[in-house]
């Protein structure tokens, strides 16, 4: 895909993420899933409101396109997450077969509460999968993505820390 239709599918994102609160507390994250140019699935992060910790927004939306495709490979598909998706969010990407995972606001973007180690970068699962058919692109629309989320030097309230 052109950068133009990143930028256009991230824009939903963004949108669907809005819908989910303004304040980083609100945790606004939002994907979509994409194939032949037509939306599949688009979720927003869940984990508070479905007790579930593993309902994050990624996972919502491959769940939800693997439902919309009647299949669990999701061949020919792009996942766009407003945020970098963390390594569950990463692994369940390489499983469900997508092509590409294209992210918004990176870790540097974003307070490290958004993810859950310290030395390893999502993107270097995808560049370790046995996969040669995935890739991954990160900053698109980064600056919009990340106003989204508590920054880098954020003073974050201690109860509002997920993975801290």
């Amino acid at each position: 895909m052109s950068r133009a239709e990143d930028e256009r599918w991230m824009r939903e994102a963004i949108a669907l993420a809005r819908t989910k609160g303004s304040e980083p507390s609100d945790t606004p994250i939002a994907a979509l899933i994409v194939r032949d140019g037509k939306l599949l699935a688009g979720e927003c992060n869940a984990t508070a409101e479905t007790n579930d910790a593993t309902a994050h927004a990624e996972i919502m939306t491959i769940r939800a396109a693997g439902a919309a495709a009647g299949d669990m490979e999701l061949r020919g598909a792009t996942l766009y997450s407003t945020l970098q998706p963390c390594g569950m969010c990463t692994m369940a990407s390489i499983w469900s077969k997508v092509d590409r995972v294209v992210f918004g606001a990176g870790r540097d973007d974003v307070h490290r509460m958004y993810f859950e180690d310290r030395h390893l970068d999502t993107v270097d699962f995808i560049r370790d999968a046995f996969r040669d058919d995935l890739s991954i692109e990160g900053g698109v629309l980064a600056a919009e993505c990340a106003a989204l989320y508590y920054r880098p030097d954020d003073d974050v309230p201690e109860e509002e820390q997920g993975n801290i």
